[in-house]
């Protein structure tokens, strides 16, 4: 457990629904597809309800629904989304080396100053079994890490002397009077990065500011918690923790469950086996955590699973009444998490539900804690 005293109260943010939303997940098509229109609505609404930050995740195809379903492109998305909200800040998913890093900097660089300082970057390595081969990249696990460490080195190179020409050579990357200009608004952009494996560690102790983790059992959590410690005290750094859940909330428990199990309950046999195929014999630590198997997908009490069988990456949620999941997330808090990227389907309703009734009951126990 984390000392209660002196921290500073939680990050609570929320999620971009860039393959679609609904009340039923997992079928061929969404009920709502990623439109400019709806997208909006949903970042418009959690502006509104008080989130701090909103999480634009990078696919290269369709991840809830059926591959080919319409998606929407994570920086595309993000810019646009920018400009129909003022307070909210935006963390957006990069999946290094696919841009040249010079240019992405200038982009960057450019949508920070454009936002008003609203840009943060999830630095995302890894990514989806076969996905990056859709665009011909084959690069090996560990390297794309390497990679990542470059392209994050190079892009606070280049911010750091704004107006200026750089030359810069690590790795793949070679600058010749590389020149940013504007630079990034101060501070700049801060890291998140996700993972579990110890390449991921290394390179979050080294580099990035926040841990962003998939929501797992406690004792899981504090593990991958612990690791992390050592990784970051060996180069003499801290890091901050990140918590990436599902919420299904209902007034009632028996109603939470019935709502969670509704959730995917109409799921296309084709999409079941696409988001099969993404996990077997997966490389990714955390995908293959997501996907082990539970009896009625039934983690622990409030842990819940389901979500998995239709959606890459993170397919797990915390269910029950508003008590029960501000309690849940209140246990995960001790542990140290010191920001929830929190999510619901469909997107725009348990925004506004969540905002009511679950974060000012977990804010009630966090001040009395301490």
């Amino acid at each position: 457990m984390v000392a209660t005293t002196e921290r500073a109260e939680p990050v609570f943010d929320w999620f971009v629904p860039i393959d679609g939303d609904g009340a039923r997940i997992g079928t061929d098509r969404a009920e709502r597809e990623p439109t400019f229109d709806y997208l909006s609505r949903v970042v418009q609404t959690a502006e509104g309800a008080g989130f701090s930050g909103l999480l634009v995740p990078t696919r290269f195809s369709n991840g809830l629904f059926d591959e080919a379903a319409p998606l929407a492109e994570t920086w595309t998305t993000a810019t646009g989304l920018a400009a129909v909200t003022e307070r909210i800040r935006f963390i957006v998913a990069v999946r290094p080396s696919f841009i040249p890093v010079g240019l992405f900097a200038q982009m960057a660089a450019t949508f920070d100053r454009q936002s008003g300082g609203r840009l943060d970057i999830n630095i995302v390595p890894g990514g989806i079994q076969g996905d990056m081969e859709r665009l011909g990249v084959t690069s090996s696990h560990d390297r794309r890490y390497e990679q990542a460490e470059e392209f994050m080195t190079a892009c606070r190179t280049l911010w750091a002397q704004p107006g200026r020409p750089v030359d810069f050579e690590s790795g793949d990357i070679r600058l010749r009077n590389a020149i940013v200009s504007p630079g990034t608004t101060a501070p700049g952009p801060r890291w998140y990065l996700g993972g579990a494996s110890p390449a991921a560690l290394g390179l979050a102790a080294s580099q990035a500011d926040t841990l962003l983790m998939w929501i797992q059992p406690l004792e899981d959590t504090h593990a991958l918690m612990e690791r992390a410690r050592v990784a970051a005290s060996e180069v003499g750094r801290e890091l901050r923790f990140g918590l990436r859940t599902h919420l299904v909330v209902a007034d009632d428990e028996d109603e939470a469950w019935r709502l969670a199990d509704s959730l995917i309950a109409d799921a296309s046999p084709e999409v079941l086996a696409q988001r099969n195929s993404a996990v077997a014999g997966t490389a990714m630590v955390g995908a293959a955590a997501q996907a082990r198997d539970f009896k009625e997908h039934r983690v622990t009490e409030r842990l819940w699973n389901g979500i998995s069988l239709v959606r890459v990456n993170l397919g797990t949620a915390i269910v029950g009444t508003p008590r029960q999941v501000a309690d849940e997330l209140y246990k995960y808090w001790e542990l140290g998490i010191d920001e929830f990227i929190l999510s619901g389907f469909p997107h725009v309703e348990e925004c506004e539900r969540v905002a009511r009734d679950v974060l000012p009951l977990i804010r009630e126990r966090i001040a009395a804690a301490v």
